[in-house]
């Protein structure tokens, strides 16, 4: 498929998603849509970025509301790593997780890890139907662990 029809194809997809979420479809929701497609795990400003290559003349503030709205009907995911802006995903038809390194701030899904959603089974619901156990694990990328590894050779040589 050419980047042409595929550029077309994810416009086709995300339109028909918005029409079912009773959403209008607007230049705005659409570039939002695709470059939150396109590099998973965005935070705002790389997403704004990104829009603003199809659409120069739209405001950070414009590409907030777009995110918020497009989180609230459910057509994309927010998280909240620690000590970092919220990212953005359109993967949002299954309880996933997520690994983040802490060392570069790379984000990375993790499936499942056993059974059906929500995956954990909470000790006390305190009388709620659990729907989604969202976990995030933590720890450091083959990356910067061969950096840090390195780094502590190099100290004690």
């Amino acid at each position: 498929m050419t980047s042409t029809a595929a550029s077309a194809a994810a416009t086709d997809k995300w339109s028909a998603e918005l029409r079912a979420h009773g959403r209008r479809v607007t230049k705005q929701r659409l570039a939002v849509l695709e470059a939150v497609d396109s590099a998973p795990h965005a935070g705002a400003d790389d997403v704004a970025a990104a829009v603003r290559a199809t659409l120069p003349d739209i405001s950070l503030q414009s590409v907030y509301v777009v995110l918020a709205d497009l989180t609230d009907t459910g057509l994309l995911r927010r998280i909240e790593p620690p000590h970092s802006p919220a990212r953005y995903e359109t993967r949002v038809d299954d309880n996933h997780h997520h690994a983040i390194c802490t060392g570069c701030g790379r984000i990375e899904d993790v499936d499942c890890a056993v059974g059906h959603a929500p995956c954990l089974t909470p000790s006390d619901t305190h009388g709620m139907t659990i729907q989604i156990a969202d976990v995030l694990y933590q720890g450091l990328c083959a990356d910067c662990a061969a950096n840090a590894g390195a780094e502590n050779a190099a100290k004690t040589s």
